[in-house]
C-alpha cells in the first residue's frame, strides 16, 4: 500500500488519467495518427482488395478513353479526307464512318476516271443520288477493301460498292508527285520519251485510245510549268500502266503520275517505237479493256 500510494505512483496514475481524459476530450491521438498516415501515405504499398479494384477501374477508364479518342480522331480524319484511299488509311480494320452525300459526290468526282468507271459509272451515281430514298453514305474498311453503302433513312442498303486494294493503289498513284526527274525512277528505265514524241504519237491515236492514255489532262493543266519528258512504266496494276510526266517549273523539276489503260498504252508505244498502226493490240484489249 505504501508503494501504491507513493508520490511516484500517484503522479503516474494522474498523468495516465489526464492523458485519457484529454484524448477523450480532444481526440489528439487520432489527429496525430491521421497526420502521420497522410504524410507517409505515398511511401506505403497499395495493398488490399480495395486498392486492387481501384487500380483496375483506373486502368479500364484510361483504356476506354484511349479507344474513344482514337476512334474519334480516325473518324474525324476520315471525314476530312480528300480521297477514298485516305479514308481507307485513316480507318482501323472493321471500322466505318458516315460520309455526307455531298462529300461522297466530291470524292467520286476527284477519282481518276480509269478507276471511277471500274467502281461505278457516273450514270449509276446519278441514279442513286436522284433516288428519293437515298439519305446517307456509309464507308467501312473490310480487310484490304473499302466497302461503300448507300443507305435510306432507315439505314437499309440501297446499293453496295466494293473498292479493291488494287483500285485503292491506283487512286494513291494517281495523286503521286515526286520531286526530281524521270531518270531517278527505275520503273521508267529505257521508256522515256520527249514531249514532242509523246504528243505526236498521241495525236495519231484514235479518240478512244487517246482518252484512255490521258484520262485526266486537266490535272496536267493544273500543275502548271512545262512538260519536258514522259516515262512509261513497265508494271501493270489492275489493267493499268503508270505514265510519269516530268514537269519543269522554273528551276524545280517534278514528276506527276497518271494511270492509263494497258491496251491504250500498247497502242501509244507502238506509235512511239515503231510507227505501227494503232489498234494492233485490239485482240489483247478485248471487252475488258473497253469497260
Amino acid at each position: 500500500m505504501s508503494r501504491l500510494l507513493s508520490l511516484r505512483s500517484v503522479l503516474t496514475i494522474l498523468v495516465v488519467f489526464g492523458v485519457l481524459v484529454s484524448e477523450l476530450r480532444f481526440d489528439w491521438v487520432e489527429r496525430m495518427l491521421g497526420v502521420f498516415l497522410v504524410k507517409t501515405n505515398t511511401m506505403r504499398p497499395e495493398l488490399g482488395s480495395i486498392w486492387e479494384v481501384n487500380r483496375q477501374t483506373q486502368t479500364a477508364r484510361q483504356t476506354l478513353e484511349q479507344i474513344v479518342t482514337t476512334r474519334q480522331t480516325s473518324q474525324r480524319e476520315a471525314r476530312n479526307a480528300g480521297s477514298l484511299d485516305e479514308i481507307f488509311k485513316n480507318l482501323a480494320p472493321d471500322q466505318g464512318v458516315m460520309v455526307p452525300p455531298d462529300d461522297f459526290r466530291r470524292l467520286y468526282v476527284d477519282l481518276p476516271s480509269v478507276v471511277a468507271r471500274e467502281i461505278i459509272t457516273p450514270f449509276e451515281i446519278l441514279n442513286i443520288f436522284n433516288e428519293k430514298r437515298f439519305a446517307r453514305t456509309y464507308v467501312e474498311r473490310q480487310g484490304s477493301t473499302l466497302q461503300v453503302y448507300f443507305l435510306d433513312p432507315e439505314n437499309r442498303v440501297l446499293r453496295q460498292l466494293i473498292i479493291s486494294a488494287e483500285q485503292l493503289a491506283l487512286i494513291t498513284q494517281a495523286k503521286r508527285v515526286v520531286e526530281g526527274t524521270l531518270d531517278t525512277l527505275p520503273e521508267f528505265k529505257n521508256r522515256i520519251y520527249s514531249v514532242d514524241q509523246f504528243l505526236k504519237a498521241l495525236e495519231e491515236l484514235s479518240p478512244d485510245s487517246r482518252q484512255n492514255v490521258l484520262p485526266q489532262p486537266e490535272r496536267l493543266l493544273q500543275a502548271g510549268g512545262r512538260i519536258v519528258r514522259i516515262g512509261i512504266s513497265d508494271e501493270t496494276i489492275s489493267g493499268n500502266i503508270e505514265i510519269g510526266f516530268e514537269i519543269q517549273t522554273g528551276a524545280a523539276i517534278r514528276v506527276i503520275f497518271m494511270p492509263a489503260r494497258e491496251w491504250a498504252v500498247w497502242d501509244l508505244r507502238s506509235m512511239l517505237e515503231g510507227g505501227k498502226t494503232p489498234g494492233h493490240h485490239s485482240i489483247e484489249r478485248g471487252p475488258q479493256g473497253r469497260n
